[in-house]
């Protein structure tokens, strides 16, 4: 029997359905009004910000048959998401000019893309999974080639669309095996099946559960599946590396915290270990390749492989704090790489984006104040305190400590220390070297605002973490 759908069914997607209005909109204007292009990053910026008020005083619920949860967790994980886009339409205002990057399609995009992302965190269901992961996935596509002359952002744009496609085939098929063997896609729902019915150690269930982990693992730059990440990023436009290096990063492990939580609570013991194994593999590759990286998005590229194996800690630990633990680490995350990377576009200019680590020599005295700025973000990425990423390292480690992992902790240290040599070698290159040329760093209101918030939060959340510890805890609860 159809049930009838009332207005108050759709007031849990109510910020989603915003978004696409939004994007809708920045698409109409951008063709109808020429003119007034020049406002479309404001009215993206705005309704970002209302939908962030929106979601603080949003009440939680279901949608679509439990399909669709709002609940804190997912909150938190939209937050990050909005950030994300708020943070990169403050870094783009600049650098569209430099690149001369049609505004309206740029931001329709990013719009769409963080809807994807919103329903990823709120999915309670596989097939739902999929549709956000796709409307996330293809969004980004279009905004890694806008540079339509850069042979480099063609080739980023290709490699990620056809590597992303056989991700996405990978991630069916691992449904499709989870839907033959349980007969749902509810997350919920396989849990229960499996529980009553003892097929946890069924090997095609755990086929099919590998598989969907495979694909997620993917969308978060995880090894073995980063091989896309240094060409993506450094070919990309800047604004849009840093976009992708927070925003899809914090959605791809929403989804896997609410999978495994969800669906497999009770195989900690089999899940765990191969979250032991990817987190590694990460750290070891993510830092010890970028040791030899002489161009600085590559080098970032191979810094997110590696603290994705850092926050994968969090989640291998199966408790709360393990989880909380991951949670403020994505938001740090999101601080701190998006002021390096808005360092990076504060260099840039029409003559030269200045991406080699060798354009970074002697910066700090033909720019003191981008060189201080890189300087606290490297020591964030780094987790030398007192900044956010040694508070957001230090809860990891403690959380996989506590849960047993004791030699991954280990290990984790070691690559934590080796990878202090690639980040505090651009530290010596601004501060020890001479110049190779003086330049005028552009401080432009928007991209100024990024680097202060940045920088704001880098060192607030370092001195006091309390209050962000808090939130994520208080969004555990009843989960």
């Amino acid at each position: 029997m159809n049930m009838p759908l009332s207005l108050s069914a759709f007031i849990p997607v109510l910020p989603e359905i915003f978004l696409v209005c939004m994007a809708i909109i920045l698409v109409v204007v951008d063709f109808s009004y020429p003119r007034n292009r020049e406002m479309l990053g404001q009215f993206t910026l705005y309704s970002g910000l209302g939908v962030i008020l929106f979601l603080f005083c949003q009440k939680p619920g279901i949608a679509f048959g439990s399909m669709f949860i709002v609940d804190s967790y997912s909150v938190f994980f939209k937050m990050i998401c909005l950030f994300g886009m708020i943070m990169t339409i403050l870094l783009s205002v600049q650098y569209l000019k430099v690149e001369q990057i049609r505004q309206g399609e740029y931001f329709s995009l990013m719009a769409f893309s963080v809807v994807g992302m919103m329903i990823m965190a709120s999915a309670a269901d596989l097939i739902v999974v999929y549709l956000g992961l796709e409307l996330m996935a293809l969004s980004i596509y279009c905004l890694v080639g806008l540079l339509k002359d850069d042979a480099r952002a063609n080739e980023a744009s290709i490699k990620y669309f056809l590597m992303g496609g056989f991700s996405s085939a990978v991630l069916l098929f691992g449904i499709t095996l989870l839907y033959g063997m349980t007969g749902t896609t509810d997350m919920a729902g396989i849990a229960s099946y499996c529980s009553q019915n003892a097929i946890l150690s069924n090997p095609a269930l755990m086929v099919g559960a590998i598989l969907v982990l495979c694909g997620f693992f993917f969308k978060i730059g995880a090894a073995p599946f980063h091989f896309w990440s240094p060409d993506i990023y450094q070919g990309s436009p800047t604004s849009i590396t840093a976009f992708m290096s927070v925003a899809p990063k914090a959605a791809g492990f929403a989804v896997i915290g609410r999978f495994l939580l969800m669906a497999f609570p009770e195989s900690h013991g089999q899940w765990g270990s191969l979250l032991v194994v990817i987190a590694l593999l990460s750290m070891a590759v993510g830092n010890i390749l970028a040791i030899s990286q002489t161009n600085v998005k590559r080098m970032l590229a191979y810094s997110s492989i590696a603290h994705a194996g850092y926050a994968l800690l969090g989640i291998l630990s199966g408790t709360s704090e393990g989880y909380s633990s991951t949670m403020n680490y994505l938001l740090i995350y999101g601080f701190m790489n998006m002021g390096a990377f808005g360092v990076v576009i504060l260099l840039c200019s029409k003559e030269s984006r200045r991406e080699s680590l060798e354009d970074y020599k002697g910066l700090a005295k033909t720019n003191p104040m981008a060189a201080f700025l890189m300087l606290i973000f490297m020591f964030s990425l780094t987790g030398i305190p007192p900044t956010a990423g040694f508070i957001g390292k230090f809860y990891l480690l403690k959380a996989a400590l506590v849960a047993g992992y004791t030699l991954p902790v280990i290990i984790a240290v070691i690559f934590s220390a080796i990878s202090a040599y690639f980040y505090l070698r651009l530290v010596r290159y601004m501060y020890m070297d001479d110049p190779r040329e003086d330049f005028v760093a552009h401080y432009s209101p928007g991209l100024t605002t990024a680097l202060v918030i940045s920088a704001a939060g880098v060192i607030g959340i370092g001195i006091i973490p309390g209050s962000l510890l808090d939130w994520a805890a208080r969004s555990l609860v009843g989960f």
